[in-house]
């Protein structure tokens, strides 16, 4: 009897993600990989670990930090670094404010996340990348859907969806001019329901925030904001103690959380498959700018 081999989803997923690594290291001067601590940028580094091994990850990381991030995504993030024995490159957006360059919105407690494009450009250009890893998923929202695995930018950091190459049979161009740049989404192919599923068969850690905990939280706009120092609430919010997690993890300004008793992958993952809406779309409010507000940001430089 001839044996059958088959691959199942995630294994195919895994795959094709392990072969985007090898592909990059293998043709693109001066990769780096977009580290934040969250979960979509933890799954990718260990795909990058399972790429590479018995060898380390042959390029650093880089975390774009607002300064507003959540103390205990920050700690995973260093404990992770730490670990694998990795080189961090923190690109700061204080720095940027200190020197000019943009300007706060809103005061020291108003959102960063629109000013991370000037420091994502900045980091790439000082650190000479020639192509950089990035954790987003087509299933995310609108403008991340239009997006081809090679994500093709000019030398002002600038996404054209216009003029974006073909992506036939898996055949990655990567080639491009000195001062353009190759944004990679090895994970574009994923969903949601994927990532925790993955989570959950590879047993990968992740920061406590994705799982329910007691919180204080405010309702604004419709979502749950956990009060912290970059949260204060105004005299019509009361503050209320609720069983929450985070579905994704970003400025502490604008990233809400979820109720939930979901306490780990398995019970995440059947949270999730129930779902009718994203992540980004149930707890980001940076995306709620406007209709094309996350690919205005795109076609200024953002991931």
């Amino acid at each position: 009897m001839t044996a059958t081999y088959e691959l199942s989803h995630l294994d195919l997923l895994e795959a094709e993600a392990v072969h985007i690594f090898r592909e990059v290291a293998a043709t693109q001067e001066k990769p780096g990989l977009l580290f934040s601590g969250g979960k979509d940028s933890v799954v990718m580094l260990h795909l990058a670990t399972k790429a590479f091994w018995p060898a380390p990850i042959p390029f650093p990381v880089m975390h774009v930090d607002t300064g507003q991030n959540f103390d205990e995504v920050l700690q995973f993030r260093d404990d992770t670094v730490a670990r694998l024995g990795l080189k961090l490159i923190v690109a700061k957006v204080q720095d940027d404010i200190d020197a000019g360059r943009v300007t706060e919105i809103g005061g020291p407690l108003g959102p960063r996340n629109q000013l991370q494009t000037v420091t994502l450009l900045r980091g790439i250009a000082e650190n000479q990348f020639g192509a950089v890893f990035g954790g987003a998923r087509r299933d995310e929202e609108k403008a991340r859907a239009k997006e081809r695995v090679f994500s093709f930018r000019d030398e002002f950091g600038q996404w054209d969806p216009r003029n974006q190459r073909p992506e036939l049979w898996n055949l990655y161009n990567g080639r491009h001019r000195k001062g353009e740049n190759i944004r990679v989404f090895p994970l574009s192919n994923w969903t949601e329901l994927d990532i925790w599923s993955y989570i959950r068969d590879e047993n990968i850690a992740l920061p406590q925030l994705y799982y329910a905990h007691k919180r204080e939280v405010i309702e604004r706009d419709g979502m749950l904001l956990a009060v912290n120092r970059f949260i204060e609430p105004t005299p019509a919010e009361k503050p209320f103690q609720a069983t929450v997690r985070y579905r994704t993890v970003g400025d502490a300004t604008c990233t809400g959380c979820v109720e939930s008793t979901a306490a780990n992958a398995t019970d995440v993952a059947t949270e999730v498959a129930a779902a009718r809406i994203t992540e980004r779309g149930a707890t980001r409010a940076d995306d709620r700018i406007s209709e094309a507000g996350m690919e205005d940001r795109k076609k200024e430089g953002y991931f």
